[in-house]
C-alpha cells in the first residue's frame, strides 16, 4: 500500500463539525465506504436496492428499526437488509461509524 492511499479516519473525525457529517472514504468494486459523524438523529428511510452495513468506531449508535432498536458500540457491526425501514441516532454525545453500501444505492425518505 502506498502512503497516498492511507486514509486517516481519526484526523477526519477530529475535523468533522455540525450535526451530521457524511463523507466517502473510498470505493471498492461497486461499493462505497463512508464515514459518518453524528450528533443528532438521521431521518427514517430505506434503501430499495442495497443492504447497508454499519460499523461503529466511536460512541454508541441506536439503529431504530420499525419494531425494535439495536444499540451498537465501538467495534460492533450490523447489516440492515435491503428494503428495511430504519434510522440511526447517537446514544452518546456523538457517534462515528463506517458504512458499506452499493455505490448507486437509493435512499427513500420515510415520513410517518
Amino acid at each position: 500500500m502506498h502512503a497516498q492511499n492511507i486514509i486517516d479516519t481519526l484526523k477526519l473525525t477530529a475535523s468533522a463539525s455540525g450535526k451530521y457529517t457524511n463523507m466517502i472514504l473510498d470505493r471498492t468494486n461497486n461499493h462505497l465506504i463512508r464515514l459518518s459523524v453524528m450528533t443528532e438523529p438521521f431521518y427514517w428511510h430505506q434503501h430499495p436496492n442495497s443492504d447497508e452495513t454499519f460499523m461503529v468506531l466511536e460512541g454508541v449508535i441506536a439503529l431504530d428499526l420499525l419494531n425494535t432498536t439495536l444499540e451498537l458500540s465501538q467495534g460492533q457491526m450490523y447489516t440492515v437488509p435491503m428494503g428495511t425501514v430504519h434510522r440511526t441516532r447517537p446514544v452518546t454525545e456523538r457517534s462515528v461509524n463506517i458504512t458499506f453500501e452499493l455505490a448507486d444505492m437509493e435512499t427513500v425518505r420515510i415520513d410517518f
